[in-house]
């Protein structure tokens, strides 16, 4: 592909969509996803999930690196979201729209019907996108917090959340942010948020922001405290809480002369970042250490046999090599040594063939358990096919721990100086479920991702527990993960892709995982670039 010509930040909305749950309207999120040839498709991003909304407006931008020279068909499609999981063949699908980002970008907004397939049209429901070029590395980090709101609810108090909006080019409004809801609550204290500056208010410190307090209402449409008008030099100039903004309900205003407000917003702190990327912490100096793990559980079936998932095929590929060669050949590139450890798990080995090894070298060298290159992982692993007994059970968390403590290691040197990927190959359910996810919630704390490739066609439902994108995986003692390292791909879904196809899916995660790491530890890059504007 030709070189990024600039990266779009995509904006996206929706109206009149398919009330698919009973008694309510649905709860929509949309996803971005790029076409790999063909009918196959691969996900960039997706929004958050707005609950309860036939016409949401998504706070979350999608991002994509736009090349001029190419014709890039996108799809945006918008499903109703029904469980915790990730997995959205689980959820509803309201319908789709297919365009191309030259198209999105030369109208700047474009609204499209939304279609259940190619050609056939929902019956309802539209979606709106707009697209704004990325051209500052700074954002606005706020932290906002409520006094005496006005109490709402008949039985108890408010559930506040607040909304900020910027005024487009047209005058009209266009959602920013939404932050988290405080329930029960008139004088909440709302998470820190980060927004782009370019999301924020387009970069134009004096552009008019207009925030709205809500009170949450679960069964219906959420109820109007109070807002008020602003722009970032306004909250930047608040500072340290020095500023507090009255909320004002529009209608109250008018009928009360003696009305006030309906409480207070403050600025507890607001400040701006620059916001460092995937590129930025790369060319900075940092190394991505690729570790893998293959299984070879029973389940597999004989490698000597034409069932099995480990069977040599007559082109001496299989299922575990294809995917290997397809993730593999990425990563190494971001790795100088281009040494990668490669680990086995579920085997009897030679020569006692006793016991069940769950984290064993490929190469059988436990002093040195280290490849050279992907060539070399699949070097060791065909040497090594014919020695093992395939046994089981299928513990992830040994490997998982293992490589966990080598990321631990790194992180002495209090730099983004390293980052490790782990990638697990395997057919079946995880046995060690409960220790598996201590070890990600563990894991989630360090300068580490987990891409887990499904081989074979089992029921990969517990996989989809770990790969916790709306971040509620949690400890056995409740702990709850830091942030979100685990991506699970089953290879059955790229199986007539292209190989890049599969490639782009697992590893889509990682940039932004990276990136979230070193930001939760406010680690710059070692070599910083310098910010623009």
């Amino acid at each position: 592909m030709a070189d990024c010509v600039s990266k779009v930040e995509l904006c996206v909305s929706c109206s009149d969509l398919l009330d698919k749950d009973v008694g309510s309207k649905s709860d929509p999120l949309c996803v971005l996803l790029q076409s790999t040839g063909g009918d196959n498709w691969t996900e960039l991003a997706r929004t958050e999930h707005v609950q309860n909304s036939s016409s949401p407006s998504f706070s979350q931008r999608l991002r994509v690196d736009y090349h001029f020279e190419t014709v890039q068909n996108l799809k945006l499609a918008v499903y109703d979201i029904d469980n915790k999981t990730s997995d959205l063949r689980d959820d509803d699908f309201l319908g789709a729209a297919e365009l191309t980002l030259g198209q999105i970008v030369s109208s700047k907004t474009l609204t499209r019907p939304l279609q259940l397939k190619k050609g056939k049209p929902a019956g309802k429901g539209t979606l709106t996108v707009t697209a704004e070029e990325i051209k500052d590395n700074r954002a606005v980090q706020l932290e906002l917090e409520a006094k005496g709101l006005d109490k709402k609810d008949l039985f108890g108090k408010s559930d506040p959340f607040l909304e900020i909006f910027k005024q487009g080019d047209g005058g009209s409004w266009q959602l920013v942010h939404r932050t988290e809801v405080v329930k029960n609550n008139l004088s909440p204290s709302w998470k820190k948020f980060t927004v782009p500056l370019q999301t924020f208010c387009s970069s134009d410190l004096e552009r008019p922001l207009k925030v709205v307090c809500y009170d949450k209402d679960e069964d219906t449409s959420s109820d109007v405290i109070g807002q008020f008008s602003c722009s970032a030099n306004q909250l930047l100039q608040a500072g340290g809480g020095a500023v507090e903004f009255d909320c004002i309900h529009p209608e109250k205003q008018k009928k009360k002369k003696s009305y006030k407000n309906s409480g207070v917003v403050c600025v507890k702190s607001c400040k701006l970042v620059t916001q460092y990327t995937f590129l930025d912490y790369v060319m900075g100096g940092c190394q991505i250490n690729f570790t893998v793990g293959i299984d070879f559980t029973g389940s597999n079936g004989d490698p000597r046999s034409p069932n099995s998932l480990h069977y040599m095929s007559p082109d001496g590929l299989n299922q575990y090599l294809s995917a290997l060669w397809s993730v593999g050949q990425v990563v190494q590139d971001y790795d100088t040594d281009k040494f990668f450890p490669a680990f086995g798990f579920g085997a009897k080995l030679p020569p006692d063939y006793q016991v069940a090894h769950h984290e064993f070298a490929l190469n059988f060298n436990p002093s040195n358990p280290h490849c050279q290159g992907v060539e070399g992982i699949v070097q060791a692993y065909r040497a090594v096919l014919p020695q093992l007994r395939l046994s089981g059970p299928t513990n992830f968390s040994p490997i998982i721990n293992h490589v966990a403590s080598i990321a631990s290691a790194t992180t002495q040197s209090n730099t983004a100086a390293q980052y490790s990927v782990l990638l697990i190959l395997t057919d079946g359910e995880i046995t060690d479920f409960d220790q598996t996810r201590d070890a990600v919630v563990r894991a989630s704390r360090l300068p580490l991702s987990i891409i887990i490739v499904g081989v074979g066609p089992a029921d990969f439902k517990a996989m989809e527990l770990l790969d916790g994108d709306d971040g509620v995986l949690r400890s056995t003692t409740g702990e709850a993960i830091a942030r979100d390292i685990v991506q699970f791909v089953p290879y059955r879904e790229f199986s007539d892709a292209p190989r890049a196809a599969l490639a782009q899916s697992v590893l889509a995660e990682i940039p932004n995982q990276l990136v979230s790491y070193f930001k939760m530890r406010g680690l710059d890059p070692v070599k910083p670039p310098a910010p623009t504007a």
